[in-house]
């Protein structure tokens, strides 16, 4: 009878001891996706493709007077879809601020939103946003497709759409300009030109 009661009392502790251990390793697990983001934006399929150019749009301003989408000829452009209550887009909003600030030599960057102009007037105040062009406009996001935020769209100076994606962190919005230099319009696309580069040599192996 001692040896039953010891062996179930001896069961419970391994059990309680795995319960703790798998509980640890989700925890952890879970903080690890966190951290690690996918290094390029995630782009979409949606809305003009990469090479397109883009519709002519004169865009409503709400700090100051229209602009058209692509900008000026000869200058590229950022657009930036946010939303007032979007914790990841605030967040990337210092970064916006650099990119704006480190490549105003050849890139324009502007904002883009819809829904009520109060809340994004206070954003814009809450933010110190007032620098950049801020497009209250439904028409701009259904004509790209946005579905999720934050998302961001590259504009070559030919008014062609260079890059686009769903951006998450810093790192994904720089990608956009490294799938402009390079010409290959994804981090996802440039693994899967990789895979099949090495599919194709080991076949010839």
């Amino acid at each position: 009878m001692t040896i039953l009661i010891f062996s179930n009392i001896a069961l419970w502790v391994v059990v309680l001891v795995q319960i703790a251990i798998i509980f640890a390793l989700a925890r952890q697990i879970g903080i690890l996706f966190e951290r690690v983001s996918p290094v390029g934006a995630m782009i979409s399929d949606s809305g003009p493709d990469i090479g397109e150019a883009v519709p002519q749009m004169t865009l409503p301003n709400l700090n100051g007077p229209e602009f058209a989408l692509g900008g000026p000829e000869g200058r590229a452009q950022l657009v930036f879809f946010l939303s007032t209550t979007c914790p990841i887009c605030k967040a990337l909003l210092p970064a916006i601020k650099s990119i704006r600030d480190d490549e105003k030599g050849w890139l324009d960057v502007a904002l883009a939103s819809d829904g009520r102009e109060a809340a994004h007037r206070r954003l814009i105040e809450a933010e110190d946003l007032g620098a950049f062009p801020y497009a209250l406009s439904s028409d701009l996001g259904m004509t790209f497709k946005v579905a999720k935020l934050p998302f961001a769209v590259l504009i070559g100076p030919d008014g062609k759409v260079r890059a686009k994606g769903l951006v998450n962190s810093r790192e994904q919005l720089e990608s956009l300009f490294n799938a402009s230099e390079t010409g290959i319009p994804s981090y996802q696309a440039a693994v899967a030109q990789q895979m099949g580069a090495t599919q194709f040599s080991s076949e010839r192996i």
